[in-house]
């Protein structure tokens, strides 16, 4: 089936003339909507698209939000939109994507991401929480424990890699699977942030039982989809709003509402940060259009450093703006919140909270290691681990 951009427009209206948001009841019109392929346009047929280029999805958003359309819980499940439906959708069996792909979208399905251990954590591949096959039932028996994961105080499943051979080598011998995270022997315990909340958690798992038939991919093929993964990551926080309704509008209001305090060498800055911000915007677009097309590659590491970089800029340029109420800080009480907002609150939580951007989804520091030996063709750094079994590995 082809359809053009009007024929789009079309269906939606078609669509929102027999559900009306106003008087459909939210979950009923979010799966309908699955269904007619006006979830993910560029998603196939069935999955909740319509096989259509990924450029055309804000408009189709634009218009539904527009309308009045529900949400899908989308700020709460970032990890699940941005991580996990990739990467079932290019790697999971029929069942697995019919599955799992609607109720994720829909937000009825929120999700987290085991990957990040304590002694794990930038070599992710010296992972070491095992997977075990039970000979009888063909499940998989997990122990081990994982840190730094968001949302897993709301989330009802996970994208898991574990070790299934450590015989191998420690990229090699790795598994990935989809975990139900209200199984018995999953603790979630909340990790406090210099912000004062606990958006991040450590998840300890005690002979978690994991079916076979929820593995993602093959045995022992975990490192490669995993990569995947991580690319979609890297893009998902990336291609973060940093203008308009993100860091350059809040920056660019408090520019407005402190002309006491500019300066010519502060509206540099703010200019210089600007054209920045739209730079990566422009290269998020074609990088999510690549990563829709199932080719991730090191653009998704550029553009992650890239936001870092210029958040945490922002951020400390607001602090300037703001002169002395940038040292006031609302609310340091722990919560557990359900979203991730680099945006919000007040001057001094951006301010703090954007320290973590250069950490989270890899760090900057080996996010310039990829892009030096992928992009540039650098020689890579020495690794005498390489070949040696993960567990003849000093731990």
């Amino acid at each position: 089936m082809t359809i053009d951009e009007q024929g789009l427009r079309r269906r939606i209206e078609e669509f929102l003339a027999a559900h009306d948001p106003a008087t459909t009841e939210r979950l009923e019109f979010l799966r309908a909507r699955y269904n007619a392929g006006l979830a993910w346009v560029h998603f196939p047929e069935g999955h909740g698209g319509l096989g259509l280029p990924q450029a055309w999805q804000p408009a189709v958003d634009a218009r539904f939000e527009a309308a009045g359309a529900p949400d899908n819980n989308k700020k709460a499940n970032g990890i699940g939109l941005g991580m996990a439906a990739p990467t079932i959708l290019r790697f999971g069996t029929e069942e697995q994507k019919q599955r799992f792909l609607r109720p994720l979208w829909t937000g009825e399905e929120i999700w987290c991401q085991l990957f990040s251990e304590p002694g794990a954590g930038s070599d992710l591949a010296a992972l070491g929480t095992r997977a075990v096959r039970e000979a009888a039932s063909g499940d998989w028996i997990v122990n081990g424990q994982k840190v730094w994961t968001s949302g897993a105080h709301l989330a009802q499943f996970a994208i898991l890699v574990a070790r299934t051979d450590p015989d191998l080598p420690k990229h090699q011998g790795i598994t990935y699977f989809l975990a139900d995270m209200t199984d018995p022997g999953v603790d979630v315990r909340p990790l406090r942030q210099i912000t004062g909340e606990a958006e991040f958690n450590e998840v300890f798992l005690t002979d978690v039982r994991v079916p076979d038939i929820q593995r993602l991919g093959e045995v022992g093929q975990g490192w490669a989809v995993a990569n995947a993964t991580l690319s979609n990551e890297r893009v998902a926080i990336g291609g973060s709003p940093v203008r308009e309704n993100g860091m350059i509008g809040v920056v660019a209001k408090a520019w407005r509402d402190h002309p006491e305090l500019r300066t010519p060498e502060l509206h540099d800055r703010l200019l210089r940060l600007w054209v920045e911000a739209e730079v990566s915007r422009l290269t998020g677009q074609r990088v999510r259009q690549k990563l829709a097309l199932g080719q991730p590659g090191a653009e998704g590491a550029a553009l992650k450093v890239t936001f870092a970089r210029i958040a945490q800029e922002l951020s400390g340029l607001e602090l300037e703006l703001r002169g002395e109420q940038s040292l006031r800080y609302s609310d340091w009480a722990m919560v557990r919140p359900d979203h991730v907002d680099f945006t919000g609150r007040d001057a001094g939580y951006r301010y703090l909270r954007a320290k973590g951007n250069s950490i989270e989804g890899g760090t900057s520091e080996i996010l310039r290691n990829i892009m030096a030996e992928r992009v540039l063709g650098l020689p890579s750094e020495p690794r005498v681990d390489k070949d040696v079994p993960w567990k003849d590995l000093a731990k």
